[in-house]
C-alpha cells in the first residue's frame, strides 16, 4: 500500500499539543505516529490523504500555535523490516504479559506472551491506550466470556482475552490491514477461539457480548456507544480508550444517557481508559 507521510512543525514545541494534533489526526486514516523534535511524523494511505482534512483541524486553527505541515508521498517497503530495525522493541505490562515480535530474543517469561507481527505502530502496547486497555483485561476474568474487540487493529487486546480463557471473540475493524494483520497474529498466537471481519459498527447484529472492548478514538466512539450498549448483556463490560482526560465528560454524559455506569478508570500522559457495566 502507497503511504504519504506528513511532516508537522509546532511552534512553540509542546508535548500537550502534539498529543492533541495525534488524537485529531486520528479521527482520518493516519494510523501510525513518530515524534519529532519540532513535531510528529504521520502516515497516512495515500488514498486518504487530504490537506484540506488538515487545513480544517481545531488544533491547526488554534491561534496560540503555530502547526505548519509538509508531505511527500513514501516508497512502496517492508514495514516489518522497518519496525524491526527501528521502532518496535519487546513491551512488559504489569509484569504478567509481554508483547513482542518473532524477531525478538532475550523476552522476559511471563504468565502471558503476544506475538505481534507489526504492519503498522497502532495496537503493539506502545500507544498508551493499548497499554492502559491491557491493564484492564489482565485486572478482569474473561473465562467463558463473549468478547467484541471494536476497532481492534493488530488484534492484541482480543488476543490476550483469547489467552484468559474467554469463550470467543470477536474483532472488527474497518482498515483492511488491520483485518489481514490481525487474522496473522491469531494463527501466530495460535488462538482458535477468535474471528475478525473488516467493517464498523453496522456488522453488529443479534449476537450479545459479555464484554466489548472499543479502542478508537472520541468521535466514533461518541457516535457508537448506543450501538454498543444494544449488543451488550446487562451486567456486562464495555472498555472504551483512544481519547484524552478532557474527553472525559462529554463519554460519560453518552455513557449514561445509554444506561451505563463507571466503575473504573486508568490514565496515562493524559490518555484515558474506563470500564463501564450495562445496568
Amino acid at each position: 500500500m502507497q503511504y504519504t507521510k506528513v511532516s508537522f512543525q509546532i511552534t512553540p514545541i509542546n508535548d500537550f499539543i502534539r498529543d492533541v494534533l495525534i488524537a485529531e489526526l486520528s479521527q482520518f486514516d493516519y494510523d501510525s505516529f513518530e515524534e519529532t523534535e519540532n513535531g510528529i511524523n504521520a502516515y497516512i494511505p495515500t488514498s486518504s490523504f487530504s490537506t484540506h482534512d488538515i487545513e480544517e483541524l481545531q488544533i491547526v486553527n488554534n491561534s496560540d500555535y503555530s502547526i505548519s505541515f509538509d508531505f511527500e508521498e513514501m516508497p512502496d517497503q517492508n514495514w516489518n523490516e522497518t519496525w524491526e530495525k527501528y521502532f518496535f522493541n519487546p513491551i512488559l505490562i504489569e509484569d504478567k504479559c509481554v508483547v513482542c515480535s518473532p524477531f525478538h530474543t532475550d523476552i522476559p517469561q511471563t504468565e502471558y506472551s503476544i506475538l505481534i507481527e507489526p504492519k503498522m505502530a497502532f495496537g503493539t502496547g506502545h500507544h498508551e491506550t493499548t497499554g492502559l486497555m491491557i491493564k484492564h483485561i489482565l485486572e478482569n476474568d474473561f473465562t467463558g466470556k463473549k468478547v467484541l474487540d471494536m476497532g481492534c487493529g493488530t488484534g492484541i487486546l482480543g488476543i490476550l482475552c483469547a489467552m484468559k480463557n474467554a469463550e470467543n471473540v470477536v474483532g472488527i475493524d474497518i482498515e483492511e490491514w488491520a483485518f489481514n494483520n490481525a487474522n496473522d497474529n491469531i494463527q501466530l498466537n495460535n488462538i482458535e477461539q477468535m474471528q475478525v471481519y473488516c467493517g464498523d459498527a453496522s456488522l453488529l447484529g443479534k449476537d450479545k457480548y459479555d464484554t466489548i472492548l472499543a479502542n478508537i478514538n472520541r468521535n466514533i466512539l461518541l457516535e457508537d456507544i448506543s450501538k454498543y450498549t444494544q449488543v451488550l448483556q446487562k451486567g456486562g463490560t464495555l472498555f472504551l480508550s483512544g481519547f484524552y482526560n478532557f474527553d472525559i465528560e462529554a463519554i460519560d454524559a453518552e455513557c449514561v444517557k445509554n444506561g451505563l455506569s463507571k466503575i473504573s478508570m486508568k490514565e496515562d500522559n493524559k490518555w484515558v481508559a474506563i470500564a463501564y457495566t450495562l445496568s
